[in-house]
């Protein structure tokens, strides 16, 4: 059975000959306290192999916000908001910016795109109405586009409608994951510069939103909240020499497995991607400006 997992990181962990030190390049850093993992894949084989596109990926541990460690949110705000101006291009520094929150907000598990755009700052409209006032301001949209059983439309659909008419020169995508491990729900952040093909992680992939498919940048930022319990039932049968367990075979069906707490945790991580795209693309504010704005 496939290892189902849309954190670069864990593939890795998991096809250990596939990260040839040739093809695949790993580092490790903290900022602002926090650990981040770096994940360069650097040849086609290597993302055949282990199943994502060649890129940059960039994943944030969050131990110490959950810990709730003392300036913990504002700390993982930083680093992350520094995370996302490390990915985006030089040349979109100052242009326009769509910031799209990918999933449903009815469920739960996959409300982390439409909650975080909440969060988010919209400019675009006090720019072109008032160029003066809003000088040192980035032009930036956010779009909650719903799933396709809500509006009977593609994401990639309407985002493509959006970006003929706006024509931004970055886009920011904030989706749900899926997680081979059920300690890296709500405990990581994913950041990736080739795009986002959103439902992948759930079995139910839609169009990609990348570079070539839209035509300008696409920075994903993915939090992964749900295991497949295949994927789950395998690792744990592996671990114990792969024993026959009726459990284990139960959770080999079609299910998704998520926290106790995931209305809250949901709703704390989404801030935090909210805010740190606002200091990301707005790096004049600070946090309790990002505050003061949206209260």
């Amino acid at each position: 059975m496939a290892f189902r997992t849309d954190l670069a990181v864990e593939a890795i962990e998991n096809m250990a000959e596939a990260a040839d030190t040739q093809q695949v390049r790993q580092s490790g850093r903290t900022i602002e306290g926090f650990d981040v993992n770096e994940v360069d894949i650097l040849t086609e084989y290597a993302a055949r192999e282990i199943g994502k596109p060649c890129g940059r990926y960039l994943t944030l541990e969050l131990d110490a916000l959950i810990r709730r460690e003392e300036d913990a949110f504002p700390r993982a705000c930083h680093a992350l908001s520094s995370l996302l101006r490390e990915l985006l291009p030089a040349g979109t520094q100052a242009g326009p910016v769509l910031v799209a929150g990918l999933g449903n907000r009815m469920i739960t598990p996959d409300a982390v795109g439409p909650q975080a755009v909440d969060h988010v700052i919209a400019t675009r409209h006090l720019v072109e109405q008032l160029p003066d006032v809003f000088a040192s301001w980035r032009p930036v949209s956010a779009l909650a586009p719903g799933v396709l059983g809500q509006t009977g439309l593609e994401t990639g659909e309407v985002v493509c409608g959006v970006l003929d008419r706006i024509r931004p020169a970055a886009v920011i995508a904030v989706d749900a994951l899926a997680a081979g491990r059920l300690s890296r729900l709500l405990r990581t952040v994913q950041l990736a510069d080739t795009g986002i093909t959103p439902g992948a992680g759930v079995g139910n992939a839609r169009a990609a939103l990348n570079e070539r498919t839209l035509g300008v940048p696409v920075i994903a930022i993915g939090v992964p909240t749900v295991v497949d319990g295949a994927t789950l039932a395998h690792e744990i049968a592996a671990q114990l020499g792969g024993p026959s367990c009726e459990a284990l075979e139960d959770l080999s069906r079609p299910v998704m497995i998520t926290t106790r707490d995931i209305d809250r945790e949901i709703a704390d991580v989404s801030r935090m991607i909210g805010y740190a795209v606002n200091l990301a693309l707005h790096p004049h504010l600070t946090v309790e400006d990002v505050d003061l704005y949206l209260s």
